[in-house]
């Protein structure tokens, strides 16, 4: 959230608007009453420059029009001119340029400096809002603990706003596959899990594998999280192992997580995107084993019924996918991707819509549902 005046005493900016009154000399008491006005009048002038400076944007033109709606809707009993006054004074103490379009615009100038401040538009209320329901899980504490007073005030800049509160109300994000319950994490290993990672420092956890009944204590590296549907995984390596291999480890697994003083290490040359690409998070397959490279970058072909297949003309399995509408109307899928077990849940999904799967090996391990996967 980026605005730029900072300092309150500019905001009031000496102006004739159309709230200022004149009233002559008066005796002590009515000087202090008369005082004591200039105070709520000079803090009412100060929100309602702030509210107008918080509107406009770098990059794009904001008409006076739209600014003046804004402020009515936030609350502010004003006129348009007094609107056009404030950004007349407001452009002599702070960085912000008008057009000479009809009707005007406003913006702030290309090398406006940005200051934070603590307010914002509908719009950035919104994104919050979004934010806050959707990511928190994945954010570390250091960084919530600073989100959560920009999180609250957008809770309070939409609890009046029924224009925005109605948008709310439909907007989802829904997953693509079955909604899963999230097992239940200890918050405070999530925390250390989250601090240590931050911080790049080493963690003794004690964590239970999920072919174990019996927690073991490990010394990690913590490398990176994941969220993989409802599950967070941390990335990470043992410092029992000399070879560093990396391995993940579910969240909700830990029992108990200590952060200690030892920097973590990173192996040489890893990259996340590249972990990912390679299909560090697909998980292996039995029957792909016997491939090269355990079938990682492998061409594919499939061929689908033309309902089933509809969808891949528009959501690509990779950069390189082809699609040929066959004279039997069915459609020819071909592409390049990793062979893991979530391919084969994901093509066993399409049922009989999936007519074949080359090659043979990726053909059967979607036909043979008693294969175990690892």
């Amino acid at each position: 959230m980026t605005v730029h005046p900072t300092d309150a005493n500019s905001l009031q900016t000496p102006i004739d608007t159309d709230e200022q009154t004149h009233t002559p000399a008066a005796t002590d008491n009515s000087q202090v009453l008369e005082d004591s006005s200039d105070n709520r009048h000079g803090a009412a002038t100060t929100a309602r420059q702030w509210q107008v400076l918080s509107q406009l944007q770098r990059n794009r033109w904001v008409g006076t029009t739209h600014v003046f709606e804004q402020l009515i809707m936030a609350g502010f009993d004003i006129s348009l001119r007094t609107v056009q006054r404030d950004l007349n004074a407001l452009a002599k103490r702070f960085p912000i340029e008008k057009n000479n379009a009809n009707p005007q615009g406003w913006r702030w100038k290309e090398d406006a400096p940005l200051q934070s401040l603590p307010h914002m538009n509908l719009s950035q209320a919104v994104a919050f809002n979004m934010v806050e329901a959707n990511l928190t899980q994945l954010l570390p504490p250091v960084i919530l603990d600073e989100l959560f007073p920009w999180f609250d005030l957008a809770r309070r800049q939409l609890k009046n706003s029924k224009v925005t509160h109605s948008w709310i109300d439909r907007v989802r994000i829904e997953p693509a596959t079955q909604p899963l319950i999230a097992p239940n994490i200890n918050l405070v290993s999530k925390d250390n899990i989250y601090h240590a990672l931050f911080y790049q420092l080493q963690i003794k956890a004690c964590y239970t594998r999920g072919d174990k009944s019996q927690a073991s204590e490990y010394t990690l590296n913590p490398i990176a999280i994941i969220q993989r549907g409802v599950i967070i995984y941390l990335v990470a390596t043992r410092t029992d192992d000399f070879e560093a291999v990396i391995r993940t480890f579910a969240l909700h697994r830990f029992a108990s997580v200590e952060i200690l003083d030892t920097a973590a290490r990173t192996p040489d040359g890893f990259h996340l995107d590249t972990y990912l690409d390679a299909g560090g998070m697909g998980f292996s397959h039995p029957l792909f084993s016997e491939l090269p490279n355990h079938g990682k970058n492998t061409a594919i072909e499939l061929q689908f019924n033309k309902q089933a297949g509809r969808s891949l003309t528009e959501s690509k399995l990779s950069d390189d996918q082809t699609v040929t509408l066959n004279d039997d109307d069915t459609l020819t899928i071909c592409a390049t991707v990793n062979l893991t077990s979530q391919l084969v849940w994901w093509l066993r999904g399409f049922g009989n819509g999936l007519l074949n799967a080359k090659p043979e090996l990726l053909h059967q391990a979607v036909l043979d549902k008693s294969i175990n996967n690892k």
